[in-house]
């Protein structure tokens, strides 16, 4: 019963990946229909972030309040809603009508499956879980590869809904497995989780949330821009293949956190965490040597998805561990609150950026938030570090 319902979650994650790299693959075409310039796909990734800051913030009196299983079947709908919505939109306004599920159906459910996991599970099961979030956001820029060629961009947010669509199903199907494997305990846990404000006067807590932010503004970006980059640097690619360089950093993500679920008990959180920017340094390298051709930046990319790949979920897995179980839903949630600023703004940001100097500036916007993702990390060990001595 409890391999199942780890399928369960683990089909949930693909869910939330499906719908994050649509913008980023569809953008070139939806930009000619809706006669906007590049950097108006940025506008609309914040509109969508901007909601699931909302959701997130809330995540932690939801967690309190109702269980996981609901928030989970309550966000997947959102979704659902959100990606038929933008196969309807007919003008660029309209986008932003749908952004509101579209980004309501992220936040809280990824707080509450990272939270659950975090307390129930171990750090590989964790970043087995966050690899199949690569498996859904690697999938959906081939699905509008494939709509960019056989029809139109509309159709690929359509076809992912179905997919969405049955997803909800399996998960309306399985709320029984949960009540199975939560059993009692999970209630005196939230009603004894501490709150936002509380949470954020615990030494390392900030440290942790402008590392996250800064993860996931590089995360963002290449999302969002990478297909643009590709369209913007190499002459002569055709719809389709520039759609397929979507699925670069998230098929790198995939991979990054394959290998972090088979070594992450062993070596431990941080370690991965080093080693995973470590190599992301080497693919912003990468991108950076590639003049020529689109092989060696298309490799460059996936290498940079490896490196994030076991960041983000190692830095949700150590929440229990650094600040205990009654601050860890509440310091989830502010991560993904942080992780949303990241990735509403800074993308956003690079768009007008790249329009003013030209998107091949894009690797040193990449390498600027690695840098400040590690730096804050290792301030935030040395303060949680002392602040259990002190407790001791």
């Amino acid at each position: 019963m409890a391999s199942l319902m780890l399928a369960v979650i683990y089909l949930v994650f693909i869910s939330l990946g499906l719908p994050d790299s649509l913008l980023g693959s569809g953008w070139p075409k939806m930009q000619e229909a809706f006669a906007v310039p590049s950097s108006y796909a940025g506008y609309v990734s914040m509109a969508i972030c901007f909601m699931t800051i909302i959701s997130a913030l809330t995540s932690p009196r939801l967690i309190r309040r109702v269980h996981t299983k609901w928030i989970v079947v309550a966000s997947v709908g959102l979704t659902v809603v959100g990606l038929f919505g933008f196969s309807l939109c007919r003008s660029y306004l309209m986008l932003f009508v749908f952004a509101v599920p579209y980004g309501l159906g992220a936040g809280s459910i990824d707080a509450a499956v990272n939270h659950y996991v975090a307390n129930h599970y171990s750090s590989s099961v964790m970043n087995f879980l966050h690899c199949f979030y690569g498996v859904g956001a690697m999938i959906s820029p081939y699905i509008m590869s494939l709509a960019l060629k056989w029809a139109r961009w509309n159709e690929g947010y359509r076809w992912t809904a179905y997919i969405q669509l049955g997803i909800l199903l399996v998960c309306i199907l399985s709320l029984p497995l949960w009540k199975k494997n939560e059993g009692g305990e999970p209630e005196k846990e939230r009603t004894e989780s501490a709150g936002i404000k509380e949470t954020l006067r615990v030494p390392g807590v900030i440290l942790t949330l402008i590392a996250f932010f800064a993860y996931c503004s590089g995360e963002a970006t290449s999302f969002l821009w990478t297909p643009s980059y590709f369209a913007g640097t190499r002459a002569g690619l055709s719809d389709e293949l520039i759609a397929s360089f979507g699925s670069l950093i998230f098929g790198g993500l995939m991979l990054g956190r394959l290998v972090s679920g088979f070594v992450s008990n062993r070596l431990g959180d941080r370690t991965m965490i080093r080693a995973g920017i470590a190599v992301e340094l080497i693919g912003i390298l990468m991108v950076f040597l590639s003049t020529q051709g689109y092989i060696l930046a298309a490799v460059g990319f996936v290498v940079i998805g490896v490196g994030m790949g076991p960041v983000y979920p190692a830095i949700q897995h150590m929440a229990p561990a650094n600040f205990g179980k009654r601050y860890s839903a509440a310091v989830i949630g502010l991560q993904m609150a942080a992780a949303y600023v990241g990735s509403t703004f800074m993308p956003a940001v690079f768009g007008n950026l790249q329009e003013a100097v030209g998107i091949e500036v894009m690797p040193v916007y990449l390498l600027v938030f690695a840098a400040l993702n590690i730096g804050m990390l290792e301030i935030a060990y040395r303060v949680i570090g002392r602040r259990k001595e002190d407790e001791n």
